[in-house]
């Protein structure tokens, strides 16, 4: 017999596990940790009221409870990456679940907002970890590309599915159970996908060059930034200076270093800032659109969070059903065709909702929600085609994972601005914010307009 054995599609190395693993096993795994990670990003907005009643801290603090976990996790995704090799995808996998389902019960438990803010960073350092490993998974567990390739498409279509329902499950939890209920659900989820991850063979450690340097740098640039949006004054200017300085020094050491965090000759190609525009577009207005509509319904119209959360149903319900059907425009038309219809959808969705008063019902609410999730929908699966095409097949992994990077980025920032601008009035805020939303969203056309219609596929 061979040193290695190939059973049902899965390389098993001779010193691995002694039984037969099917690959659909990994890749439940691997979607699995992907999904609940994903959910963590948007299951907090419903229950942002019930926290802030129970702990207090205001809407600075609040804001925390979110981009604590998007930042921390936007911050150390391509650094994880570089981890996940060097380690091996399944122990890094293994990490990455057991800190987060830890981390989720001392969410849970927190006593007050200080202390659930820290377990929020931990939980999205924890994301960061699982996000590479389990796609690595499923790159090990289908070696041929075509069944590879449906195996990815599967993996995604789960994080995008979980990330739209999670407003629809907060509610239901905070309402149900309480508000801790959304992180002690965690638990079962995370011990389930350890135990599943017990039939996954082993990965193999490969090296891979750590940029210790420009991670720490992007770290304090995105954190001083973030604070100094959310809490503005002396505070948030110094901060900012902070956010200045390390940026500098980070586009500096990025430049010098052979394996940088973020290889700036990326976006020499114009496909590639028309994606990272399209996808930072959509980021900061369905991340920051989720965290006011959310407050809009509990706060200022007095519905119950179950009720808040219902009124996401119809767009997360047909969110799952576009990304599917992006997909097949894509396909048979080029992502030009769904990446702008999708950006064209969501404007209109956007000043749609300039209409929504104290008086609107919520079934009015619902509706007007679904042009805008619609858009996003079409949108986000097609941009990591433009990437892709845009970059030589050996950066392809790099290429999506900035542009992941550079979305969740986004939506934090996102969170951060259209919480400054309904903190010192909701209504005026709530329009202020669709109006940046629509703003970006037109800009970020009329860009891809311009520059994919000469078809240019630019390498680096």
């Amino acid at each position: 017999m061979s040193t290695n054995q190939t059973v049902r599609g899965t390389r098993l190395p001779a010193s691995g596990r002694q039984f037969a693993v099917h690959p659909a096993v990994t890749l439940t795994t691997a979607l699995l940790g992907f999904a609940l990670t994903s959910l963590d990003a948007s299951v907090v907005n419903v229950a942002i009221p019930a926290i802030g009643a129970d702990l207090g801290g205001g809407m600075a603090g609040l804001q925390w409870v979110l981009d604590g976990y998007t930042l921390a996790l936007a911050a150390l995704m391509l650094s994880t990456g570089a981890f996940s090799d060097r380690v091996g995808a399944s122990r890094a996998y293994a990490l990455g679940i057991t800190v987060f389902t830890m981390a989720s019960v001392a969410c849970g438990l927190a006593p007050d907002l200080p202390a659930l803010v820290g377990a929020r960073v931990v939980q999205g350092v924890a994301a960061a970890v699982v996000l590479p490993a389990s796609l690595a998974l499923v790159r090990q567990a289908y070696p041929d590309p075509a069944r590879r390739g449906r195996a990815v498409a599967a993996w995604a279509a789960g994080g995008s599915v979980a990330i739209a329902l999670g407003p629809v499950a907060g509610g239901a939890l905070t309402t149900v159970w309480d508000w801790r209920g959304i992180f002690f659900i965690n638990v079962p989820l995370g011990a389930v996908t350890l135990l599943l991850l017990l039939r996954a063979p082993r990965s193999e450690r490969r090296p891979a060059p750590l940029d210790l340097p420009g991670q720490l740098t992007a770290v304090v640039a995105l954190a001083a930034v973030t604070f100094a949006v959310i809490e503005g004054g002396t505070t948030g200017v110094a901060a900012f200076a902070v956010a200045v300085v390390a940026a500098v020094l980070f586009v500096r050491i990025e430049r010098r270093q052979p394996h940088p965090v973020v290889p700036f000759a990326l976006f020499r190609g114009r496909s590639v800032r028309v994606a990272v525009a399209a996808g930072a577009a959509c980021s900061v207005t369905f991340y920051g659109m989720l965290f006011v509509v959310s407050l809009f319904l509990q706060q200022v119209q007095g519905r119950s969070a179950l009720v808040a959360g219902l009124v996401f149903l119809p767009m997360s319900a047909l969110i799952a059903v576009t990304n599917v059907v992006s997909g097949k425009l894509s396909g048979r038309y080029g992502p030009r065709l769904p990446m702008l219809l999708g950006q064209a959808l969501a404007l209109v969705g956007l000043l749609a909702l300039l209409c929504v008063g104290a008086g609107t019902s919520a079934a009015v609410v619902a509706a007007l929600l679904v042009p805008m999730g619609l858009g996003c929908a079409l949108t986000i699966p097609t941009l990591t085609a433009v990437m892709l095409d845009a970059v030589p097949a050996e950066r392809a992994g790099l290429a999506a994972g900035v542009l992941n990077a550079a979305r969740q980025v986004a939506g934090g920032l996102g969170i951060a601005v259209f919480g400054v601008l309904v903190s010192d009035g909701f209504a005026a805020g709530m329009r202020a914010s669709l109006l940046v939303g629509a703003s970006l969203f037109a800009a970020s056309f009329a860009l891809g307009h311009r520059t994919l219609r000469r078809g240019a596929s630019e390498g680096v």
